[in-house]
């Protein structure tokens, strides 16, 4: 496993992680990837939990100042999308217009709906937690990789719901850290399938979100600490076995459910052109 720090902001650290894994029968052949990951950290003040600012990165060596490059256009983009977020242009009223076309037609004509679509919000699965002690980390709070596991759970079981054959994990899109979750907290983790990607009829995409919330009933909140973007598939060999399989096209009912969609799927598009 090897990590390094390949883009710095002001504030904000992007870490590459890449598992090596070299074949067995073979220990002189070069190692290759099995698994790559880029996580992305905010310096705080410890006083002021403010931004706190970090030291610069200087990119040596060819690869390092690729992968310095790369991670510098995705910070941008975040910012755009963040500056973006509330404006659509034309083209994008135009798509969410079109994802609603077919919702509406659920929830006013169900009876002539597409059979081969399904509403977004029959797609969700639920759960619930008390998170307990010995799933803290270092420092007192809720280990991420325990609630990155629990979601990955739900959201294997909903893929699994709504395809009908035991899905096949392709990758984490995106995890988001929102806010802490502590020992005593309530945890429900809500899940559902975004949308699907039909093109290739050999391999068709399931992409899950799971939204995990720490509810306090006894104030009446329920915040949102984590989101989770997950991507399945299911296998030629499994679809094989049942006749007539055929992965269903997810539609929104609401235009926040749309707006979601749009956004998953515009975060989604750099990483496929790349």
């Amino acid at each position: 496993m090897v990590g390094s720090v390949i883009w710095v902001g002001r504030s904000s650290i992007e870490i590459q992680l890449d598992v090596i894994q070299s074949p067995k029968e073979e220990s002189d052949v070069s190692h290759s990837v099995a698994l790559a990951a880029n996580f992305i950290f905010v310096a705080r003040d410890s006083k002021t939990g403010k931004a706190a600012a970090v030291n610069r990165l200087s990119p040596e060596t060819e690869r390092e100042k690729f992968l310095f490059e790369e991670a510098e256009a995705r910070s941008k983009l975040r910012k755009k999308k963040r500056v973006d977020r509330r404006k659509l242009e034309n083209g994008e009223v135009n798509q969410l217009e079109a994802l609603l076309a077919e919702g509406r037609i659920f929830c006013d004509m169900p009876a002539l709906a597409d059979r081969d679509s399904i509403l977004l919000r029959d797609t969700r699965l639920e759960n619930a937690l008390i998170c307990q002690p010995q799933q803290r980390n270092i420092h007192g709070r809720i280990f991420g990789g325990f609630l990155m596991h629990r979601a990955f759970e739900l959201a294997f079981s909903t893929a699994y719901v709504f395809a009908g054959l035991v899905p096949c994990f392709l990758e984490v899109d995106q995890v988001d850290f929102l806010r802490p979750v502590d020992v005593g907290d309530f945890l429900r983790l809500t899940s559902c399938v975004l949308y699907t990607e039909l093109e290739n009829p050999d391999q068709p995409l399931i992409n899950v979100e799971v939204v995990a919330h720490v509810t306090r009933p006894e104030i009446r909140s329920s915040d949102v600490s984590n989101t989770f973007y997950f991507t399945f598939s299911v296998r030629p060999e499994a679809k094989a076995t049942k006749n007539g399989f055929k992965i269903r096209n997810v539609v929104p009912a609401t235009e926040e459910e749309a707006r979601r969609i749009l956004e998953r799927m515009d975060a989604e598009m750099p990483q496929q052109n790349q």
